[in-house]
């Protein structure tokens, strides 16, 4: 049985994308404090901290699908698309249990085969990634590319080109900054995504799949020789990251109120670089669920101090997109010195 990398293991490395979000809150702390003195006290308020804890759930919950696929030698594109289409989904059958007299009545079973049919929405896109890629032995960027592109346009025509509305049901609560009930603290999706951090880090670290996952992505050959099924367990690996793409479908669905097909637009993007900034590599073998989590809070306090210093929206696009090129080159730095030693 192949054993789990030393990095996985390593305390500092985990540290490290702890470390770098208290160097970004320290350093937004201080252009504020230089340029927007008058934000200060609200970039630093509880309410600003839970918006942003808040906001990292949509790009935390999918991090943690796409730590496994990335820790396993794989990537996925689709990602923004299957939450787009698992959002739609979500609101479509929500309307359908709409009726009646009084259709903003939706009850618990409503509600629950929402979050089942995104669910499976996205765990049927990431089946079809895995076994196409597979199967068909084509690259999965090519593959999740190409899924990008369907899942796209099959949530447009299902949604008949427009924004899926819904009436007011508890669903739409999950994204709350003040949740209810208040005793809570913060919105139940936080919440959620933490039980998830905790189940996909169990899954990861102490079961045999998890030891697949890395095996897969340190090297696929060995793996092979060592008699773990690569087809069987790289399409789980996908139908996984896609059912958890379908929980941040809901989480959409939630914070925006309807499914909307044009939501989660280059939303890959995020999740990739939340997951690299943690500590994961493009190459395989490495990644934490609690470092992509860290890595999403920084991509989020990122957005957040910038709208704190009122910096415009296309120049926001331009940091995280250095930023986004700066963690894949230390990554590869990283790989790079990792082969020569």
């Amino acid at each position: 049985m192949p054993t789990l990398p030393a990095l996985s293991s390593n305390w500092k490395s985990l540290l490290l994308p702890f470390i770098g979000l208290l160097f970004v809150f320290g350093l937004f702390t201080a252009l504020i404090y230089a340029f927007e003195p008058d934000n200060l006290s609200a970039f630093l308020s509880s309410r600003n901290a839970k918006t942003v804890i808040t906001q990292t759930v949509i790009v935390g919950i999918g991090a943690l699908g796409m730590t496994m696929v990335i820790t396993s030698g794989g990537i996925d594109l689709s990602a923004g698309s299957t939450i787009a289409l698992s959002s739609v989904a979500c609101a479509l059958t929500i309307n359908a249990f709409a009726s009646g007299e009084d259709p903003a009545t939706i009850g618990a079973l409503g509600m629950t085969a929402a979050a089942l049919v995104a669910m499976a929405t996205g765990a049927a896109t990431g089946a079809f990634n895995g076994s196409v890629s597979c199967l068909l032995k084509i690259p999965p960027f090519i593959v999740t590319l190409g899924t990008m592109l369907i899942a796209r346009g099959a949530a447009e025509g299902i949604a008949k080109q427009s924004q899926v509305r819904t009436p007011e049901n508890a669903l739409q609560n999950f994204m709350q900054r003040k949740p209810d009930p208040e005793w809570l603290f913060l919105a139940p999706g936080v919440w959620i995504t933490l039980a998830l951090l905790i189940g996909v880090g169990i899954t990861m670290r102490y079961t045999v799949f998890g030891r697949y996952i890395y095996a897969l992505g340190s090297n696929e050959s060995t793996a092979r020789l060592c008699g773990i099924p690569i087809a069987r367990t790289r399409i789980l690996i996908y139908t996984l990251c896609g059912t958890l793409m379908g929980i941040s479908g809901v989480m959409s669905y939630a914070f925006l109120g309807s499914g909307d097909p044009t939501t989660a637009v280059a939303k890959e993007l995020d999740i990739i670089a939340a997951v690299v900034i943690g500590g994961g590599s493009l190459s395989g073998g490495q990644g934490s669920p609690i470092g992509s989590i860290a890595g999403a809070l920084i991509m989020t306090l990122l957005v957040s101090g910038c709208s704190m210093l009122n910096v415009p929206d296309y120049s926001q696009k331009i940091i995280i997109g250095f930023i986004i090129i700066g963690a894949v080159a230390v990554d590869t730095w990283k790989t790079r010195r990792q082969a020569a030693s």
